[in-house]
């Protein structure tokens, strides 16, 4: 028997190490070349492996939670043919040998050998091409012969998903931190040789046992990332499994937090335990190294200025109304969007970044804008490329589209990468404003607060009155290496001016 081990590549962006989060494939399941075989998270994305080449698979190498470096084994796949001794019965039965070797032999259906000639070269079939293949060097240059998969039969397709969620029917403890992953391993919750349901019959859920909380792994996996214990969820798929929206619910109950993006990323304190301990890695890992660095790296200025957005407020209701603006979710950060991209055109001071290799100020001609997003594996900063080239619809699907799929925990490297200025929104959790710490390499970041109704003074002279507003709290942080108070200030004066009268953006 011929084995193979698959080593963790390189995920790129100088990356070296990865936490593997949720393995598609069990031992002694059949795997072809490209199939997704697991899902690794690493610093800045969570990333989905396919296998190089087909087989068995003999052993998964490593568990879920596992942090593991590039280059190591972490499943041994088995081509499946075995040597049996000279003199045994079934000595005909030669295993598959490389193409070097000289034909291949296989075994038919009636129980016979066959001989199998490797095809002449020609040019539509050379003998020595390679398989397009998204991993690794490729299958080997002999016929694969493997026995055609059957379709399953419809009236199965529950039964299989209560047996594959039964497998894996272990309640997993919330009193940690999502953060906290540990091997989730899968249990049998009925006697060994209990038959499986045949085709056409559905075993119902108590028969499971007391207590077995049915879902697949990728729904514990959410669950566990958002605090969610699943035992206390009644299940809406069929034959009461617990679905993905089952969990999102129990998460987020009130439509306003989910609006907001308000996850549940810890569990609720507990007296019978005296502490939690949260291991620090992945995205948490890569936060707090980028943010040590840029504290005692970039000199920070944070500046502030309270802004009347009432004029921002009435022009987001009246886009809403527009037939091209209907089927978008427009809120006031698309147009505190816009204001930063055009205000940065006026002070490209703050769309800049420090080498230090060569003590220069390199000025970024395009802004990737970064948009801090709260998602259940922590903050990420995903950005708009070219920002400033989208219209005002255009950025509206650009924004919807990175911030869902930055919570649904799908970012790619590519796009966490390269941002050039930043907006973090802390207004969604009812807070009025802070200083924020620059991402590393870029030299300015936008903190927006709440978006309140505030008693405002209006008018002037003897037509003053006060009369409430919707105001909110803008504050800049700026690296003073590259960008003085007048830069800093001009800029944070010009989003105040847009977002106060929007008009303002057609002088801009």
């Amino acid at each position: 028997m011929t084995t193979r081990e698959f080593r963790l590549p390189d995920p790129g962006e100088g990356l070296v190490e990865a936490d593997i989060v949720t393995w598609h494939v069990k031992v002694g399941d059949q795997v072809a070349i490209n199939d997704i075989v697991v899902e690794v998270e690493t610093s800045k994305s969570l990333v989905e492996l396919p296998i190089p080449f087909e087989g068995t698979v003999a052993a998964l190498l490593v568990s879920e939670g596992d942090t593991v470096d590039v280059g190591t084994p972490i499943i041994r796949i088995s081509d499946g043919a075995a040597e049996p001794a000279p003199g045994t019965p079934g000595d005909d039965m030669v295993p598959t040998l490389p193409a070097e070797s000289g034909p291949e032999q296989i075994v038919p259906p009636d129980g016979g050998s066959a001989q199998v000639e490797p095809a002449p070269a020609t040019a539509e079939a050379p003998t020595e091409g390679r398989v397009a293949n998204l991993v690794g060097y490729g299958p080997r240059t002999t016929e694969s012969k493997r026995r055609p998969r059957k379709s399953p039969d419809p009236g199965t397709e529950a039964a299989h998903e209560q047996v594959a969620a039964r497998s894996f029917a272990t309640d997993v403890p919330v009193s940690r931190r999502a953060d906290h992953r540990e091997p989730l391993r899968p249990q049998q919750t009925e006697p060994v040789g209990e038959p499986l349901p045949g085709p056409g019959h559905a075993e119902p859920a108590s028969s499971l046992g007391a207590g077995a909380v049915l879902a697949k792994p990728p729904v514990r996996k959410l669950a566990k990332d958002l605090g969610v214990d699943l035992g206390t969820l009644a299940g809406s798929g069929p034959g009461g499994v617990i679905t993905r929206d089952d969990v999102e619910r129990a998460a987020v109950p009130d439509e306003s937090e989910a609006d907001q993006g308000r996850f549940v990323a810890y569990a609720p304190l507990a007296g019978d335990v005296p502490e939690t301990r949260i291991p620090i890695k992945g995205v948490r890992k890569a936060t707090a190294k980028a943010m040590v660095e840029s504290a005692f790296t970039a000199p920070h200025v944070t500046e502030w200025v309270s802004v009347d957005v009432s004029a921002t407020m009435e022009l987001v209701e009246r886009l809403k109304a527009r037939r091209d603006f209907r089927d978008l979710k427009i809120t006031p950060m698309l147009i505190i969007a816009k204001a930063v991209c055009l205000a940065l055109q006026r002070t490209p001071g703050l769309n800049a970044a420090w080498d230090e290799a060569t003590q220069e100020i390199v000025i970024k001609h395009s802004i990737n804008l970064g948009i801090a997003a709260a998602t259940p594996r922590g903050l990420m900063v995903p950005n708009i490329k070219g920002a400033q080239t989208y219209d005002l619809r255009s950025l509206a699907i650009a924004f919807a589209d990175l911030v869902a799929t930055a919570r649904d925990g799908k970012l790619q490297p590519a796009e966490m990468s390269g941002g050039t200025f930043t907006i973090t929104n802390v207004g969604v959790f009812g807070v009025d404003g802070g200083t924020p710490i620059l991402n590393p390499g870029e030299a300015g970041i936008l903190c927006v607060g709440q978006i309140a109704r505030r008693p405002w003074v209006v008018g002037s002279g003897d037509d003053e009155r006060i009369v409430p507003r919707w105001v909110s709290t803008l504050g800049v942080s700026f690296d003073h290496r590259m960008v003085d108070g007048e830069q800093g200030s001009t800029f944070l004066a010009d989003v105040a001016g847009i977002l106060t009268d929007p008009g303002l953006a057609l002088v801009f």
